[in-house]
């Protein structure tokens, strides 16, 4: 196969992805807030692989909604449709989101790999808003700027400095649900 057949059919994957993208978050504002008091919160991630699965795994743990911080188009096939159910409200910057879910009485964590203050140790309220940042980079905002704004991190014993973010997500997600039921 030639280079240009290539660059051609990687060309027209992305077009596909972008329509299916345009075509879900039509639907996407249809979709009902999940029977679970907590929300996520994506700043800034890379959305071609793990934002889909992490609306996989909202779905499935029944959340509210996620929070997405500049995010580019990405494509919803690897959610499996769940990117119509969970609703998807879109932000430009973190100051916005954090406005309204803190106006919305949420308390908010951010999830940080070498925080002290570990996720099973901590009581979570039942209105909880959970910050994940971009794998490579971070979070996009500086946390002190945000006093009400908790950190977090999953306790792991390994020499990996950090998780996937979506697996992170799924765990985070779970023991919301371990602690309300």
């Amino acid at each position: 196969m030639g280079l240009r057949k290539i660059k051609r059919e990687k060309r027209e994957l992305r077009e596909q992805a972008l329509l299916r993208f345009t075509k879900e978050k039509q639907r996407n504002v249809m979709a009902s807030p999940g029977p679970k008091s907590f929300v996520i919160v994506l700043d800034n991630l890379k959305s071609s692989f793990n934002v889909p699965k992490i609306f996989r795994s909202a779905e499935a743990f029944g959340c509210q909604a996620i929070h997405l911080i500049n995010i580019e188009p990405f494509d919803p096939a690897p959610a499996k449709g769940t990117f119509r159910k969970v609703p998807a409200v879109f932000h430009e910057h973190f100051n916005d989101c954090y406005q309204q879910l803190v106006s919305e009485g949420y308390t908010l964590f951010a999830l940080e790999a070498d925080n002290d203050n570990s996720l099973v140790n901590t009581r979570l309220p039942e209105k909880s808003a959970f910050v994940l940042g971009n794998e490579g980079l971070g979070l996009t905002f500086d946390i002190t700027n945000y006093t009400s704004l908790k950190s977090l991190s999953i306790p792991h014993y390994g020499v990996t400095e950090s998780l996937n973010v979506s697996v992170a997500a799924s765990i985070v997600m779970y023991e919301y649900i371990r602690q309300f039921p």
